[in-house]
């Protein structure tokens, strides 16, 4: 089961705003790229996700399916915590594919905590 339509990242153009201008946080088996979405707008849009995995971590695509399918499933897990407004791209890294479910869960929250996406927390309060 995929993210809802209303959280997911779906045109190239935007994956590349969010390349450029986003401001990036990484751990030892992900990158995520987080851009703030500056609307005028008086209501927020919601935090919406877009997953890269490469040919380069596996030429196999039941492999890379199989990561995107478990970032989304972790991605599904911190939804009701996650702050409306953000753009962000999560980008699989190399040395991934022997990487089970726990470290995913254990490194994206480490993650989202570092962005301060995530609704109470702080940069300052985990060190």
């Amino acid at each position: 089961m995929g993210l809802p339509k209303q959280h997911r990242l779906r045109h190239p153009k935007i994956f590349q705003t969010v390349y450029n201008r986003g401001k990036r946080y990484q751990s030892p088996h992900l990158v995520m790229r987080v851009f703030w979405q500056a609307d005028q707008q008086d209501c927020t849009p919601p935090t919406q996700f877009g997953i890269s995995v490469s040919q380069k971590v596996s030429k196999k695509a039941v492999i890379r399916n199989r990561l995107k399918r478990q970032i989304k499933a972790v991605i599904r897990l911190f939804l009701p915590k996650i702050k409306p407004g953000y753009q962000v791209v999560i980008v699989v890294k190399r040395n991934t594919t022997e990487c089970k479910y726990e470290h995913f869960l254990r490194e994206l929250e480490e993650l989202l905590i570092n962005a301060e996406i995530i609704y109470g927390y702080k940069r300052k309060h985990i060190l």
